[in-house]
C-alpha cells in the first residue's frame, strides 16, 4: 500500500509515527557524526528539508527521545549496532529562528528573546533537586522579555552549563535558519543592529563554551565570517558548492523517480524532470526540491509550488534595485542563456547594493541559479576568488517566479501592464504613454540604485527593468533580441514574430541630452532617426518581413518623464 503523502508535516516523529511518506535521509546521521567537525554551518535553498532533518538529529541523539529507536528502524542509520546503542544518549538544545521575520530591530529580538525563553521553559525541570547551584538555578528567572543584551546572550550557554551538570555529558546544540532574521533585517534596513547583536549570542553558544560536544547550524546562505562568525575559527561549512552532505538535502532523482513508481505516477517521469529537476549541489547534479515534489505527490498537479511559499522579497529587491549590467544579465536567463560569473559564498549583506558578484552569489545560494559547468581559468597561482562559474535559472518552476515577479513590478491596479503590451503591438501610442507616464511616477522610486543612488541612474534602471517586462511578456510570441550599449542613451530591442500575421516591432531608448535636444519630441525623432540611420531592420527584411509590417517605436525619458513615438 502506497504511504499517505503529507504536506508541511516537518517533525521526523510525527512522519514516521503516521507511516507518512518519507525519503530515508538518516545517512545524514552518520556522515555529521563521523566528520568529527565541532560545529558545522550547512546551507542549502529554503523548502529543503533542513527542519525536517534538524528534527531528525534532535530525535535520534536527544536523551528526550531515548525510548524511541523504533522510529529509525528499516532506515540507514540502524543497520549498525553502534548507532543503535548511540540514540537518546545527550543532552540536545534544539531551536529554530524560522518564524523571526520582524520588520524592525526590536521585533526580531523579541522574536529570539521569546524563542530563549521557550527553552527555558522547557527545561525548567533541571531546577530539580541539588545538581544545579544555587547561582545557576537563579539564572532562570534572569531571562524574561526585558532582559538586557549581556544576558540574552550569554542564555544558550548558561542552559548548556546547567544540562551539563544535570546529565553529566556535554550538549549538542542545533539551530535551524539561523539567517532567516538576518535577511529580513537586510530587505527592512536593521542590519547592523542585529547582527550585533547575533555575533555576540553565536560568540557565546559555539565558541567559548566548553559544555558543547558539537554544534550545527542551517540556514539559506553563509553570511560572511566578518558579519556574525568573526570569533568562530572552528566552524565547518558545507555549501551548495560542497560535495559533503551533498545529497542529503533534496531528492535525488533515483529517490524522485522511486517516489514516482511508488504512488503510481511512473508515466510522470519525464515532465516531472523538465519541471523540477536542475539543482545541483557539489557534484551531484539532478536534485530536486522536496517539497515540490511532496506537493507533486500529493495532487498529481505540475505547477510552481517551490516558488509560491515565500514572498521572495530579497530576490526581488536585488534585482528591481539592482544595475543594468544584473537587468541585462536577467534577460539572457529568461531566455535560457546562462551568465558567467565569479561567486563568493561568503555573502556580505552590506555589499549587496552594489556588488554584482555578491548579487549572483546570493541568488545561488536560495535556489534560483544553478551551476552549469566547474568553474574555469584558474591555475594553482590564482586567486580563488577569480573562479567564474557558467550560472542559469534552475527550472520551470524558477523561470515562472521570475515571469510573475517581474509583470508585478509594473502591475498597477489602475494601469495593467498587459494592457500596455496590447497597446505596444496594436500601435496605440496614445495609450502607451498615458500608461509609461502613469507608471513611472508610481513606481520610480522602487528601481533605484540603493540608499544614495545617482540621480542620472535612476532612469535607466527604470527602463532596464520595464525592457525585461517585454521580454517576459512577449517571449512566447517574438524572438527578442537586443543590442545593449553600458551607460545611457541606447537600448534598442528588435522583436520578431513567430507567428507571420504579427507585425515586427524596433524600439529604441534615449534619454534626452539637453545640450543637443530642447524637449523630448527632439529625444524621440533623434531615438526613429537612429533605427533607420543605422538599419536596425536589415535583419528583419532578410527573413522576408516587409518594411510596411514592421513598426517602429522611440522612448525618450528624462527623469520621471517619458514620451513615446512612432514614425509608422
Amino acid at each position: 500500500m502506497k504511504p499517505v503523502v503529507s504536506i508541511g508535516t516537518e517533525d521526523f516523529e510525527a512522519i514516521r509515527t503516521g507511516g507518512y511518506f518519507y525519503v530515508d535521509k538518516t545517512r545524514f546521521i552518520k556522515e555529521w557524526w563521523e566528520s568529527g567537525d565541532m560545529v558545522t554551518l550547512i546551507t542549502r535553498p529554503r523548502r529543503f528539508g533542513k527542519t525536517l532533518n534538524m528534527s531528525m538529529l534532535d530525535v535520534f541523539f536527544s536523551n528526550q527521545h531515548k525510548n524511541k529507536g523504533h522510529l529509525f528502524e528499516n532506515l540507514f542509520i540502524w543497520q549498525e549496532e553502534s548507532y543503535r546503542q548511540l540514540q537518546g544518549t545527550y543532552p540536545v538544545i534544539a531551536l529554530s529562528f524560522a518564524g523571526i521575520k520582524g520588520d524592525s530591530y526590536e521585533t526580531a529580538r523579541e522574536g529570539i528573546i521569546q524563542v530563549i525563553i521557550n527553552l527555558y521553559a522547557k527545561y525548567r525541570f533541571l531546577l530539580q533537586g541539588d545538581l544545579l547551584n544555587q547561582q545557576e538555578k537563579e539564572y532562570f528567572d534572569f531571562v524574561k522579555p526585558n532582559m538586557p543584551d549581556a544576558v540574552a546572550a550569554l542564555a544558550l550557554h548558561r542552559l548548556a552549563i546547567c544540562m551539563n551538570r544535570f546529565f553529566g555529558k556535554k550538549v549538542i546544540i542545533l539551530l535551524d535558519e539561523y539567517d532567516t532574521p538576518l535577511q529580513e533585517a537586510y530587505v527592512s534596513g536593521n542590519w547592523d543592529k542585529l547582527v550585533a547583536f547575533i555575533r555576540s549570542l553565536f560568540n557565546y553558544t559555539f565558541k567559548t563554551n566548553p559544555y558543547l560536544e558539537r554544534g550545527i547550524m542551517t540556514g539559506i546562505t553563509r553570511i560572511s565570517k566578518e558579519s556574525i562568525f568573526s570569533d568562530l575559527n572552528n566552524l565547518a561549512i558545507a555549501t551548495t558548492t560542497s560535495e559533503q552532505y551533498a545529497t542529503c538535502f533534496g531528492f535525488t532523482e533515483d529517490e524522485v523517480f522511486e517516489a514516482l513508481d511508488q504512488q503510481g505516477l511512473s508515466e510522470k517521469r519525464e515532465i516531472v524532470k523538465t519541471w523540477y529537476d536542475g539543482f545541483a549541489f557539489g557534484s551531484h547534479k539532478d536534485i530536486y526540491n522536496p517539497w515540490s515534489i511532496i506537493s507533486f505527490l500529493k495532487y498529481n498537479k505540475l505547477k510552481a509550488y517551490w516558488v509560491n511559499t515565500s514572498s521572495n522579497r530579497l530576490a526581488g529587491k536585488l534585482i528591481q534595485e539592482g544595475s543594468p549590467d544584473i537587468k541585462m544579465a536577467m534577460e539572457d536567463l529568461l531566455e535560457g542563456k546562462s551568465i558567467e560569473t565569479p561567486i563568493d559564498e561568503e555573502i556580505a549583506f552590506n555589499q549587496l547594493d552594489g556588488d554584482e558578484v555578491a548579487i549572483w552569489s546570493m541568488l545561488l545560494a536560495s535556489g534560483y541559479l544553478k551551476v552549469e559547468s566547474a568553474p574555469r581559468g584558474v591555475s594553482d597561482y590564482d586567486d580563488p576568488g577569480d573562479e567564474r562559474y557558467q550560472l542559469s535559472l534552475t527550472n520551470r518552476e524558477v523561470k515562472r517566479m521570475f515571469k510573475k515577479m517581474i509583470r508585478e513590478w509594473f502591475g498597477d491596479k489602475s494601469t495593467r501592464y498587459n494592457d500596455f503590451m496590447k497597446a505596444l503591438l496594436a500601435g496605440d501610442v496614445d495609450y502607451m504613454n498615458q500608461y509609461m507616464n502613469q507608471i513611472t511616477l508610481r513606481t520610480f522610486s522602487s528601481f533605484d540604485a540603493g540608499t544614495h543612488p545617482s540621480k542620472d541612474a535612476e532612469p535607466e534602471r527604470f527602463y532596464h527593468g520595464f525592457v525585461l517586462g517585454l521580454i517576459v511578456d512577449l517571449a512566447s510570441q517574438y524572438r527578442i533580441t537586443s543590442n545593449r550599449e553600458s551607460g545611457l542613451g541606447r537600448y534598442d530591442v528588435v522583436l520578431e514574430p513567430l507567428e507571420k500575421n504579427k507585425k515586427a516591432i524596433v524600439l529604441e531608448f534615449k534619454v534626452m541630452n539637453p545640450a543637443k535636444e530642447k524637449d523630448l519630441r527632439k529625444t524621440v525623432k533623434n531615438a526613429l532617426k537612429q533605427i533607420n540611420d543605422k538599419n536596425y531592420d536589415e535583419e528583419l527584411l532578410a527573413k522576408g518581413i516587409a518594411k510596411t509590417e514592421i513598426r517602429h517605436y522611440g522612448f525618450a525619458f528624462k527623469g520621471k518623464e517619458v514620451l513615446i513615438g512612432t514614425d509608422t
